[in-house]
């Protein structure tokens, strides 16, 4: 059995070009990742193949490559770029004799870094095991099939099967966990949905800025720093704006490409705040280049969840970095749709909480509309009463 080395510090990371344009920003994110889950950058390798080899994925001459650098740079940690099937990464450990990580791997250990939250570190324990438990017989292969012989008879099941039935369980156990705090958090919004009060959810792709908005306009001290994924444990604080009132604004994980299925499955009651909200803010990192490709990968994630039919502004942070002056942009019905700022400087942050209360005193005239028209008794309960009882009610 091939014994797997422990994680390390040192990486070389590995992304082939299948005919994609932005090969650069790719490279770039995932650059970004590594140094967010705690890795150093010793070596990027690039190839280009029109499909990924069945067995290791990067074809046997890049394989080979890639141990030459990770000899060079005594590195002992594989970066792929990609997602590797389990006997991909079985097989390219064999030939590297090191770690072998792919994308969906390397987002998971830096979302099992940052849960600080009960909640939180629930949901990553249960994206982890749904991805380990199709991984299993990596580390089980000699203990496949079951040995006969004396000493050697099982019971009844092979390691690897204990192993799985373990994990089941396991896996179960968080869902329930889960599923409780669902229901609670479910009766939190619904209770929130009940007032006047306008529930906003910040939105947009990781290290946009969403975390530094969020202390920018509630005065807290929530965690940002220039990291992907800073921010995991959704946090909800009370807005004051005037000639509206208060409106409850929520920070939310942030989204990212290829974001894996498992952590979009997991995190689904945080994600369905976000989906519950009155109005999104769609944070986005205007200083990117790539800045429109992770508009739409938002969006991608939004519509996954249920929450592309909210309605959004648009808050083009960072105006700061590419020297534009604060604006602000109505569509045809008047509403703000979006905003340029500067969570930073706080350039722009008027105009944002000008938007924000309009949004705040339209809910407000609508639910009051609504309550009024359900004050108004409808004739025809009153006659059916008559008929009932003998006289009105």
């Amino acid at each position: 059995m091939l014994e797997r080395p422990s994680a390390g510090e040192r990486a070389v990371i590995i992304q082939l070009d299948f005919g994609r344009d932005d090969l650069a920003d790719q490279v770039e994110e995932v650059r970004l990742l590594a140094e967010s889950a705690g890795a150093t950058v010793c070596e990027v390798i690039f190839g280009r193949r029109h499909s990924p080899d069945p067995a290791t994925f990067a074809g046997k001459g890049k394989v080979q490559e890639i141990a030459a650098a990770l000899a060079a740079h005594e590195a002992d940690l594989a970066i792929f770029n990609h997602e590797l099937s389990p006997a991909q990464e079985r097989n390219l450990e064999r030939e590297l004799k090191c770690r072998v990580v792919d994308r969906t791997s390397l987002i998971l250990d830096i979302f099992a870094q940052r849960a600080q939250s009960a909640e939180g570190k629930l949901q990553v324990e249960l994206a982890q095991l749904e991805h380990l438990a199709t991984r299993l017989v990596r580390g089980w292969t000699h203990l496949e099939r079951q040995k006969g012989g004396i000493g050697l008879r099982g019971p009844g099941e092979t390691q690897l099967e204990t192993d799985r039935r373990l994990l089941g369980n396991r896996v179960k156990l968080l869902k329930d966990r889960l599923q409780k705090l669902e229901r609670q958090r479910g009766v939190q919004r619904k209770a929130r949905s009940r007032g006047d009060v306008l529930n906003v959810s910040l939105v947009g792709y990781t290290n946009a800025g969403k975390s530094t908005l969020f202390n920018a306009l509630t005065h807290t001290g929530v965690y940002a720093a220039n990291k992907l994924f800073a921010t995991l444990d959704t946090t909800s604080r009370k807005l004051w704006l005037d000639g509206a009132g208060n409106i409850v604004i929520s920070d939310t994980v942030g989204f990212i490409r290829d974001l894996p299925h498992e952590l979009v499955a997991a995190f689904h009651a945080t994600l369905e705040a976000t989906a519950e909200a009155d109005l999104l803010l769609h944070v986005v990192d205007t200083a990117n280049p790539a800045r429109e490709d992770q508009i739409l990968e938002v969006g991608k994630v939004l519509a996954e969840i249920g929450a592309q039919g909210v309605p959004e502004i648009v808050v083009l942070n960072k105006q700061d970095l590419t020297e534009l002056p604060s604006a602000a942009e109505r569509d045809e019905y008047g509403r703000i749709r979006r905003v340029r700022v500067s969570a930073v400087t706080g350039d722009g942050l008027p105009l944002l909480r000008q938007a924000l209360a309009e949004y705040a005193v339209e809910k407000a005239q609508r639910l009051s509309l609504e309550r009024g028209r359900l004050s108004v008794e409808d004739p025809s309960t009153i006659l059916e009463s008559v008929i009932d009882t003998g006289t009105p009610q």
